[in-house]
């Protein structure tokens, strides 16, 4: 029996869909291991939003091929958003890789394994399946405490900066009754944090059913405990969705609602259809609706044609906004995209300098928001045990904040009362209330 080991790269559905290709592959008879020393065939999953990760996975790639042995294991094979993009000049650019498979073509995978295994043969299938949906396919969950469930697939923004439409393809919505029907089974599986998962969920459509009202559904399922899900666009988040939020118990205070920059200018031309003044209008709707929930955002800075005064918009939108925490990252020039065709591109210099600004506030804007936190009490689903001290435990908040304290990994699956005596980094501190 071959073992394989799947390294996992970018947003959560990369990792849904990592567990999705180790249910394929242990079906077919090959066995998963948690150790990449271990397998005979290393799968990288890919992320081609931005090129750092591309480095990243194209280095790695080349480090485990070193490893090759006279039989030509393990055998590497590259996933995901990379190997939709340019899998086949990748193919021919690296030794070491085997072969590549987009993000359609994943039932392919156990066939193509053993071509490789029993001719030597590269094999790279980058062809986009507008109908697949994998709804027949029970994810192998990498952890025992949260589940991802993906309810659809694909993207129709066309944000100018993004790469994600041409590699995950267009908008496909999953039947509802097989999303709610994941949700309960992975509750009766001992999953009691469950987030809901797609490029946009806010545009989910699936006959009479909007996002709403699945979200109303799946919150009245009473087999888990915390329901949560990423990501909302803002140009379609509804007032439906924020009542459903505030009304439903088991749906978790927090929300991650892309800025991505508060110039209007910019955000035209990024395509991204909507303004700063209706983004900051949702942001006020959702803490009146929900006073206590915890915001996070995307920022990006050095777009195209992007000034100083531009950027001094999006600076101050966050000081007036004060999201929990702000993902901030510096433009990233995307071959395929349209932006990547404009004349005014920013230096890299002043992309830094201003990527540095912002990180730099924000750390003071979270840093004070833990330190608030301190000596209240709350609720921490236990996840781990800590990776820093193997006395204690590592879990979330309801509003999706890092909490650890003393205990005994027994513990782990469970919740667990806690009063926070003090906030590191971007970590509370707790101890449990007996």
């Amino acid at each position: 029996m071959k073992k394989f080991f799947i390294k996992t790269y970018g947003c959560q559905m990369n990792v849904n869909d990592s567990e999705i290709v180790s249910s394929i592959l242990v079906k077919a008879g090959f066995e998963r291991v948690g150790k990449m020393d271990s397998a005979d065939i290393i799968l990288f999953n890919s992320c081609s939003v931005r090129e750092h990760a591309e480095e990243r996975v194209r280095g790695r790639i080349t480090q485990e091929g070193s490893r090759k042995n006279s039989s030509n294991f393990p055998i590497i094979g590259l996933l995901g958003c990379v190997a939709q993009r340019n899998g086949n000049s990748l193919l021919q650019e690296i030794d070491a890789l085997d072969f590549t498979l987009g993000t359609d073509q994943y039932r392919k995978l156990p066939d193509i394994i053993n071509k490789v295994i029993n001719n030597k043969d590269e094999y790279g299938f980058d062809q986009q399946n507008s109908s697949e949906i994998y709804e027949d396919i029970k994810p192998l969950r990498n952890t025992s405490v949260n589940a991802f469930v993906t309810i659809m697939r694909g993207c129709d923004n066309f944000c100018t900066y993004c790469i994600v439409p041409y590699v995950r393809g267009r908008e496909r919505s999953r039947s509802i009754d097989k999303i709610l029907t994941e949700v309960r089974r992975a509750g009766q599986n001992g999953y009691k944090d469950v987030t809901l998962l797609g490029q946009n969920v806010n545009s989910y459509n699936y006959k009479d059913y909007d996002f709403a009202s699945l979200l109303k559904k799946a919150a009245s399922i009473d087999t888990i405990r915390r329901l949560r899900f990423i990501t909302s666009h803002p140009k379609d988040i509804s007032g439906e969705v924020i009542a459903t939020m505030a009304e439903e118990d088991r749906i978790c205070e927090s929300i991650h609602l892309p800025l991505q920059s508060a110039s209007n200018k910019i955000l035209k031309k990024m395509n991204r259809k909507y303004n700063y003044e209706k983004y900051f209008d949702i942001i006020s709707e959702l803490r009146t609706a929900i006073p206590d929930i915890a915001i996070t955002t995307d920022v990006m800075v050095g777009f195209p044609g992007e000034t100083e005064a531009d950027f001094l918009e999006t600076y101050n939108a966050l000081k007036n906004i004060k999201f929990d925490y702000s993902f901030t990252f510096k433009y990233s020039p995307r071959p395929g995209t349209k932006a990547v065709e404009y004349s005014d591109q920013i230096p890299e210099n002043i992309r830094l300098d201003r990527l540095q600004k912002l990180i730099d506030l924000q750390t003071v804007i979270t840093e004070q928001k833990y330190q608030d936190l301190v000596g209240i009490q709350t609720t921490v689903y236990v996840e781990q045990v800590s990776r820093k001290d193997s006395k204690e435990l590592s879990g979330r908040t309801r509003d999706n904040k890092i909490a650890v304290f003393p205990g005994k990994k027994e513990l782990i699956g469970s919740f667990v009362e806690i009063k926070v005596t003090d906030a590191v980094g971007w970590t509370l501190r707790g101890k449990q209330i007996k």
